[in-house]
């Protein structure tokens, strides 16, 4: 067999705005604020999660990489040798460092483009490769609606692995989502069909793109947020997660929603809006709490997209037995009996989620459903 060459592309601040509450990474005074914040990169990390798993193959794989952070520090670190292309500004790599890269595998005849990003950096990709190649994308960012992307980084790891030794051979079209993040931090969600990008395919390691609502899911996000209100405890903190799903519960209280950001409830007082992770993990300490999150549509996520706020250590404090789940049956539906996700960045976590969880899907109505790491 031939060697295989595998293009490899790391945005490092991809999805380093989540955990702090600022729904994103793109522009250079976002990072900055995040970094004000304490925010910790995420995105090195995740893709060497899915190196890792491609390691296996290297005696027959050339891994392309552009320099320092945006590939080379993490293929090394997994036991590649790369050949370093191009050339950038360690710390200060833009989205113009990303479409030339992507521009330069393909140049370079590179069987498959890996990389590691968000909606952000899949639109990057596709401007500078459009289908003049295959790519896959690591889920590293926090707004991820795109099509593109592996379930999770070690599904990304698996999936490129299979695909480069001709053992995955099918590959499809993929929507790549344009996300205005402004808008989005405003609590508006303006999205548009970007373009489209090549990826191969394996229906339970690809994740789809993000499904929107149906005006029919309001009567059933009232009907949920009815029970959920009802059987709300005096005294116990209620960490209320993103979405149209779990907006009606606080509106049900009389209180404003953040609707992509996560509140805090206490009876009927809003204790934090828009909290980040660090807010969320003062306000667990010692006391006793709910997470009340919902699913995302189409997708299944329960934890790790669009509201990575509730970190592994928040969940780990309030505990998985205090995690209620609500989805309306129209989003169920819309998963095609798949199981719901978690990629919470904490793979331990993950397992420990695993099982079978009660879904509330409306006033006295439930249903059990099935959690697996992404």
């Amino acid at each position: 067999m031939r060697s295989r060459k595998l293009g490899l592309i790391v945005n490092p601040i991809a999805g380093i705005g989540g955990r702090v509450g600022l729904k994103g990474s793109d522009g250079a005074e976002t990072v900055r604020q995040a970094l004000e914040r304490g925010a910790v990169p995420q995105s090195p990390a995740r893709a060497m999660d899915a190196l890792r798993v491609l390691a296996r193959s290297k005696g027959d794989l050339e891994v392309l990489a552009y320099p320092h952070e945006m590939g080379e520090d993490e293929a090394r670190a997994c036991g590649f040798e790369p050949v370093v292309l191009g050339s950038v500004v360690r710390g200060r790599t833009t989205a113009e460092d990303t479409r030339a890269a992507a521009s330069e595998m393909v140049r370079r005849g590179v069987d498959l483009i890996l990389f590691a990003g968000g909606d952000g950096t899949a639109r990057d990709v596709c401007d500078a490769a459009g289908d003049r190649a295959v790519v896959l994308g690591i889920p590293t960012g926090v707004k991820i609606h795109s099509g593109v992307f592996a379930v999770s980084p070690r599904a990304a790891g698996d999936l490129a692995a299979s695909f480069l030794e001709g053992r995955a051979t099918a590959v499809r079209e993929a929507e790549v989502m344009d996300i205005d993040e402004a808008a989005f931090r405003e609590d508006r969600v303006s999205a548009r069909l970007y373009g489209y990008l090549r990826v191969p395919f394996e229906r339970v390691l690809v994740q789809g793109p993000k499904a929107g609502s149906i005006p029919d899911e309001a009567r059933s996000s009232e009907a949920i947020a009815e029970q959920v209100v009802e059987d709300m405890q005096e005294g116990r903190l209620y960490i209320v997660g993103p979405g149209t799903t779990t907006r009606p519960i606080l509106e049900r209280l009389d209180l404003p929603k953040t609707l992509l950001g996560v509140d805090v409830v206490q009876g009927k007082r809003l204790v934090a809006a828009d909290a980040d992770e660090a807010q969320l993990l003062r306000l667990v300490a010692g006391r006793q709490a709910t997470i009340v999150a919902t699913v995302i549509g189409g997708q299944g996520f329960l934890f790790g997209r669009g509201n990575q706020q509730i970190g592994p250590g928040v969940i780990r404090r309030v505990g998985r037995e205090n995690v209620v789940v609500v989805a309306t049956p129209e989003k169920i539906a819309s998963l095609c009996a798949r199981p719901l996700l978690v990629d919470t960045g904490d793979p331990g976590l993950d397992r420990e989620l695993a099982g079978y969880v009660r879904v509330v899907t409306g006033y006295g109505r439930s249903a059990i459903y099935r959690v697996e790491p992404a």
